[in-house]
């Protein structure tokens, strides 16, 4: 946050309007930086180091930076707002609520991106709806918007943990040999994340997820 904004008690106004919204879900703070369950964060720090935005404004409770996403074939370009949460993963739904609001945007125009257990390491999944899968983040937001319906792209994450062990997993870092699938993964999901911006969630579903 600016001096200026501070001075005057508020977060800037957004750079762009955009019409799509990109939140990485993860929990702030360096002690969570490279985990497993910040994998959401990391794709949105792939897709701002690819697009050259600035994540540095804190605004509704989360770092955000608003980009334009260059037109390609015969998509138009499009201004996308990247967002990192602030609040922790298990609050996740105040900050997205207030970021929806900031853009004046809908929960169509919406993707969250977060891990998933369910998923080998470097597996993607984008869906329009879906119930919580034991995600505390995505429970907060299914309970705070009364809807299962809202696009997101899970990020697999593994699941080879001893039973009762979860929690120490996920707020683990990746192994060293799962470091070439993870990149290829952030990639692949800066790329499906890209084509939602641009032409749409069914066009996304249709060219990213892997059978």
């Amino acid at each position: 946050m600016s001096w200026l904004s501070r001075l005057f008690g508020g977060p800037p106004p957004p750079a762009l309007a955009p019409s799509r919204l990109i939140v990485g879900l993860g929990n702030p703070g360096p002690d969570y930086v490279g985990t497993r369950h910040n994998a959401g964060f990391m794709v949105v720090d792939r897709l701002a180091e690819r697009l050259g935005a600035d994540l540095s404004t804190e605004a509704a409770h989360a770092f955000v930076g608003e980009v334009t996403v260059p037109a390609e074939g015969d998509a138009e370009a499009v201004v996308l707002a990247l967002a990192k949460p602030l609040t922790f993963m298990n609050r996740s739904a105040r900050a997205v609520t207030a970021l929806l609001d900031r853009y004046g945007l809908d929960v169509d125009d919406l993707l969250i991106v977060y891990d998933d257990l369910a998923l080998p390491v470097g597996g993607l999944r984008l869906r329009g709806k879906g119930s919580h899968g034991g995600h505390n983040g995505i429970r907060d937001l299914i309970q705070t918007l009364g809807s299962t319906e809202f696009p997101r792209l899970r990020v697999g994450v593994g699941n080879s943990f001893p039973p009762g062990r979860q929690v120490d997993f996920v707020l683990s870092p990746f192994d060293d040999a799962e470091e070439e699938a993870v990149s290829a993964a952030l990639d692949d999901a800066a790329d499906a994340a890209l084509t939602f911006a641009r032409d749409g969630l069914t066009a996304a579903m249709n060219r990213h997820n892997r059978r």
